[in-house]
């Protein structure tokens, strides 16, 4: 029976690949979904989760028809749970920003509230950063590794784009959902998506995306406005690349 995703006062979301998911299995662009509006203010205390609360939150759960597995959360570093905090970024609510170094990602609020996430991100020599565009979002997305991945990995010429990609699923690299980053009009190749690699969260592993548990891209995903300002920082002593 499939479990209704809801949010609620006090909890976020009812449960809201593999360590080689690259910049290149980061590709395909979708249609854009219209997503849930941020609200006015943000009101609700900064409070930390409950263990009920986090079973809850990282749970097994049915969606789109795949069953995502639950989250051993108490096996994380729990700075990395899912929690709204105060806002550190000094961005516009609204904005999307990637906290490289921290591994972190936060979803401005109104009211200086942040929803973080913790992710994780590229390996050096991959990693991507600027600030750019959300443009294009969807659920369970087909991987398409391009031509450049497909010529240092072989095997995956069975996913590529001329083969139809890789079906949608729990073992896909793009996980759940996926956010497509665009900059100056251009498809950066970046993405943030889902991955049920809980072990990799906090550490460098992809080849340039950020990825985010299962239970926490469905949420995000659901959160984040049409069309919304991303920026990815390797280094906050520098101004991000911005957009023209």
């Amino acid at each position: 029976m499939k479990r209704e995703i809801h949010l609620s006062r006090r909890t976020l979301i009812l449960g809201s690949i593999s360590t080689a998911a690259t910049l290149a299995g980061c590709a395909t662009p979708s249609p854009s979904i219209r997503s849930v509006p941020l609200p006015e203010k943000a009101s609700r205390p900064l409070l930390p989760a409950t263990d009920a609360e986090l079973e809850q939150r990282y749970a097994a759960l049915e969606d789109g028809g795949h069953l995502i597995p639950a989250i051993p959360y108490r096996e994380m570093d729990p700075k990395f749970y899912r929690q709204r905090v105060k806002d550190p970024t000094g961005e516009p609510p609204g904005t999307v920003v990637v906290d490289t170094p921290d591994r972190f990602l936060y979803l401005v609020e109104p009211g200086g509230t942040a929803m973080r996430y913790g992710v994780g991100i590229g390996r050096e020599g991959f990693a991507w950063e600027g600030e750019g565009v959300i443009h294009w979002r969807q659920h369970w997305p087909r991987w398409k590794p391009p031509s450049d991945m497909i010529a240092r990995q072989p095997h995956l010429e069975k996913y590529s784009v001329a083969n139809g990609g890789m079906e949608p699923g729990i073992t896909n690299p793009l996980g759940a959902r996926a956010l497509y980053i665009f900059q100056n009009g251009k498809d950066t190749l970046y993405r943030l998506h889902g991955s049920p690699e809980w072990k990799s969260i906090g550490k460098a592993v992809s080849s340039g995306c950020v990825r985010l548990v299962n239970q926490d891209v469905i949420d995000l995903y659901q959160r984040v406005p049409f069309h919304a300002r991303i920026v990815v920082r390797q280094d906050w002593s520098k101004p991000a690349t911005t957009l023209t």
